[in-house]
């Protein structure tokens, strides 16, 4: 019987996130830099806390526009803190800004964030076939790779087992363990048997 990963338990934002987010492919750059800003929010915190100020979040960085996060302003930013439920971390939310500065800076050079970050895995997942979510590591060569990348290219909060969560974000892995109904194979498994 197929069921499903373990970790977001009974709450019903990460049940929602795993089951129509996580490990699901996309290319959509708006899309990806949410992730990257939520992700980098994350750190030495809980997913669920991210999660439910997700809202606040997508209301106060205009749903995370890269054009209108690059030019905030010091004043911006200082607003943002004090008026909506984000993390109350300064340096969290300028590099708000400053990521998007860099996205936009690779857009030019690559075409989008999505080429430039797709390249690594040649444009395909990275399939696991993990049985236990103990497997499921924290960071991975290739994490520490994109991590180094990005930095160099003036990202902030972007440390190996940051990106590696991102990288699951974004479906770059697909990290469900092989008994849950959302992991790929099984997925596409559903599919095939619907006749779709």
């Amino acid at each position: 019987m197929k069921m499903e990963c373990s970790w977001p338990g009974d709450n019903q934002l990460m049940r929602m996130y795993h089951n129509e987010e996580w490990c699901v492919p996309t290319t959509d750059d708006q899309y990806i830099f949410e992730m990257l800003t939520l992700e980098g929010a994350q750190a030495g915190l809980s997913w669920s806390i991210v999660l439910s100020k997700r809202e606040a979040y997508q209301k106060a960085f205009h749903n995370f526009d890269i054009t209108f996060c690059s030019n905030l302003t010091d004043n911006d930013l200082t607003n943002i803190k004090e008026q909506y439920n984000v993390i109350k971390h300064i340096a969290k939310l300028q590099s708000v800004r400053s990521n998007a500065q860099a996205v936009i800076k690779i857009t030019k050079e690559f075409g989008s964030f999505s080429n430039f970050l797709w390249r690594y895995v040649d444009f395909e997942p990275i399939i696991n076939e993990w049985h236990s979510e103990g497997q499921i590591p924290a960071q991975t060569d290739l994490s520490n790779q994109i991590s180094k990348d990005l930095k160099k290219r003036g990202f902030k909060f972007v440390g190996p087992v940051t990106m590696y969560s991102f990288m699951q974000a974004i479906g770059m892995v697909d990290d469900h363990v092989t008994s849950c109904v959302y992991h790929t194979s099984n997925k596409e498994r559903k599919i095939k048997e619907n006749g779709f």
